[in-house]
């Protein structure tokens, strides 16, 4: 399933950049950094109203303190401006797609409770619905920020440790909210 969600993602990223390659973006979303997750997007102009935006990222370090926190994922996302491109407002829907690795982290708060003394490994795809909002800083440079709601569907393997113990369990979450929440630095490419 993950395969074939790369395999769309890339076909369209291909067709759009082929078709529309005169002006798109580069990007990355700064409070990702603060959780040690580099990531960046590139972001096309499909119309004066439209664009392809596509993020990635991920956590491939090894773990801090007996902390867990492996994680990549992929989020291409088509996006309606009520303005034009890159300026104001817009809607979007998108797609999400990753794998993950967690635990023994103490948040406690809703199932994110689990991850003191567990490890959830697993893959997650879904999608959802997403407004932002961009500012223009200067010729080049832009400020993103957007908020989506929607839904996943998480596969996981349950371990007894962070970074140790054999498998407990294995399921899968269904999980509807907060799908995407970006405060994104912009270079414009014209």
């Amino acid at each position: 399933m993950i395969r074939r969600f790369f395999v769309a993602v890339l076909l369209v990223t291909a067709l759009v950049f082929s078709s529309h390659a005169q002006r798109f973006v580069v990007k990355t979303n700064l409070p990702y950094w603060g959780i040690m997750s580099p990531n960046a997007g590139l972001e096309f102009r499909m119309g004066k109203k439209f664009t392809f935006d596509v993020n990635g990222g991920g956590n491939l370090f090894r773990p801090i303190d007996g902390k867990q926190f492996k994680h990549w994922f992929v989020q291409p996302e088509l996006r309606y401006w009520f303005c034009e491109s890159f300026n104001g407002h817009f809607l979007g829907i998108h797609g999400s797609g990753g794998q993950y690795n967690v635990g023994g982290w103490d948040i406690p708060i809703g199932d994110l409770k689990h991850l003191k003394d567990y490890r959830y490994q697993g893959s997650f795809y879904g999608g959802g619905l997403t407004y932002g909002h961009q500012w223009y800083l200067g010729s080049r440079w832009n400020l993103e920020l957007s908020i989506g709601a929607g839904y996943l569907r998480m596969y996981y393997d349950k371990f007894r440790c962070a970074n140790c113990g054999s498998k407990l369990d294995s399921g899968k979450k269904d999980y509807l909210g907060v799908t995407k929440a970006a405060l994104s630095l912009i270079y414009v490419i014209k």
